[in-house]
């Protein structure tokens, strides 16, 4: 034990007297999942990358974050961030602005032209569908074990919902070029322009590979039964914003409503008041219902958009040269059980009017399932898949938006992992996936003491004057100060940090360093938690000894 000598003994040495004998629990190290890492949609390790920034090291930051996540600029703009919600700061002064930093350090491997590293060549050829956030982080993963990967795209570039529906206000193109080309660089086969539309497509794809991953998204919009979408007033916000991200906007007239309440029915109200129409958005939901992101509501009402939540469209009447008047009606929405499902009351004598010129209507999508042929199956509306990511074709796992009603990019970014991971343990190449076996790290396990109250790093935007004259990006991200100040505010929920804390207040001197980490000699251990107490991380806990 080596052990220092108190004053007051004058046999030499504490360790003949093996006090551990004492204890009923023990002490024990634990690397334990934090709860952001529970709620993040691609299984990051973000209290390990956090660090790494921390600590000025953002190529290291940046190698953590990509092992799950090949976008981590493009997340760190447009991520839903559940794991913000998750975040154990949240219940002491404010969550951690994770999203933030993830934008920060993948746009610092952009600007340095950081690369990803070849892996050695494996037999095995994968056939991917669709080129969007799940295909590529697919592909990605499978280039990174050594497959070889072929990808077909319908459309003339990757991206998928990434390019053709999200704005370069909210995604500047040059960071989803630049993620994308990163990518490919790692010797993905590419062909764009390339629609599979058959089930004997579809048959020649599996008998030519070894494995297909399906990620085809929702391509079919949902149309609401009061509007004649025949009528050149009537849009659908896909194509809307299709034609608008490509520089194409759609000729509509002045006065807009836009029928939606999803991040996609802002993106087309906020891409049509950047083209100079007088745009209303009209959602079922309250506003605080709404299922886009609470700043993407902030930014549209600051833009000048009108919102009229908690109604429903019911006619639209064609008054020729004056326009058209939309005859509403207030209502109560009240979510379903899962995504996408709701009741709604209609509430009495509450119809009115409201004036418009054109209509967009952005309520939601399907996927296109008909064109797989038999040997499918398939259920709400979705693809069937079970928990492998596997349909009941063998050898073909499925995706994204067509098997999922989550519907954000980065849980087609996470499928699109998981997927990959279940082909390469299909091919005979992949490991299990190990878990922590460990409980998620609660806010009471840490030692909040040692982290001092401190204000989250304040969100930036773009003035709203400087928005409405292009595409430029409207969140700003973080200075270099900021993102070290806020790295500091992480907590590191069931990461030790090597503080020594355990052996520095150890009364019996029975935690000690071991080579990278620490060990608990169980001969002098009273099992007093004191270290478990004074653990600034959560990363020990006390733990029964039945004897």
């Amino acid at each position: 034990m080596s052990a220092l000598v108190p004053t007051t003994w004058t046999t030499g040495s504490t360790e003949a007297i093996k006090t551990g004998t004492w204890r009923a629990s023990l002490a024990k190290h634990i690397q334990a999942p934090a709860p952001c890492h529970g709620a993040c949609p691609v299984d990051g390790e973000i209290a390990q990358w956090i660090g790494l920034a921390r600590a000025r090291d953002f190529h290291g930051a940046w190698q953590v974050l990509v092992r799950h996540n090949p976008f981590p600029s493009i997340a760190g703009r447009i991520c839903h961030h559940p794991c913000e919600t998750a975040c154990n700061r949240a219940g002491y002064d404010a969550a951690l602005s994770i999203c933030k930093l993830e934008r920060f350090v993948g746009d610092q491997a952009l600007a340095q032209g950081w690369k990803f590293e070849p892996a050695p060549a494996r037999s095995g050829h994968v056939a991917i569908v669709g080129g969007g956030p799940s295909g590529l982080s697919a592909a990605f993963q499978l280039r990174s074990m050594g497959f070889a990967v072929t990808l077909y795209e319908a459309q003339a570039e990757l991206g998928g919902l990434m390019r053709y529906g999200i704005p370069a206000y909210r995604l500047a193109r040059t960071v989803l070029d630049g993620e994308i080309a990163r990518i490919v660089a790692l010797g993905v086969t590419v062909h764009c322009n390339h629609r599979i539309d058959s089930a004997s497509g579809f048959a020649q794809l599996r008998e030519q590979h070894d494995a297909l991953y399906l990620a085809l998204g929702a391509a079919r919009p949902k149309r609401l039964p009061a509007l004649d979408y025949s009528q050149d007033f009537v849009c659908d916000g896909a194509a809307y914003l299709a034609g608008a991200n490509s520089g194409q906007p759609m000729a509509l007239g002045r006065r807009l409503v836009v029928v939606g309440g999803g991040s996609a029915a802002l993106d087309a109200a906020r891409s049509a008041r950047r083209l100079g129409h007088e745009v209303t958005l009209l959602a079922l939901e309250q506003r605080q219902q709404m299922p886009a992101q609470h700043e993407e509501v902030e930014e549209a009402l600051e833009e000048g958009i009108v919102l009229v939540d908690g109604a429903r469209l019911d006619q639209v009447h064609d008054q020729g040269a004056a326009g058209l008047t939309l005859s509403c009606t207030r209502v109560a929405f009240v979510a379903g059980a899962k995504r996408g499902q709701f009741s709604l009351s209609t509430l009495a004598d509450s119809a009115f009017d409201m004036a418009a010129d054109a209509v967009v209507t952005s309520i939601g999508q399907d996927p296109e399932l008909d064109i797989l042929g038999q040997g499918f199956a398939a259920a709400g509306g979705l693809l069937v898949t079970d928990a492998r990511l596997a349909t009941a074709c063998q050898g073909v796992y499925a995706g994204g938006d067509m098997a999922s009603m989550a519907r954000f990019v980065t849980e087609a970014i996470g499928m699109g992992q998981r997927a990959a991971q279940e082909i390469a343990r299909e091919l005979g190449r992949g490991a299990a996936a190990q878990q922590s076996g460990e409980a998620e790290v609660a806010l009471a396990a840490i030692g909040t003491w040692y982290h001092p109250k401190q204000d989250r790093a304040p969100s930036r935007w773009l003035a709203v004057a400087e928005r409405l004259q292009g595409d430029a990006e409207v969140q700003l991200g973080l200075e270099l100060e900021q993102v070290l100040a806020e790295s500091e505010r992480c907590f590191s929920c069931g990461t030790c940090t090597h503080c020594d804390n355990c052996v520095v207040y150890c009364p019996d001197m029975a935690v000690v360093r071991s080579g990278a980490g620490y060990a608990v000699l169980t001969d002098f251990c009273k099992g007093c938690g004191l270290c478990v107490k004074e653990c600034p991380t959560g990363s020990m806990k006390m733990q029964e000894e039945l004897r």
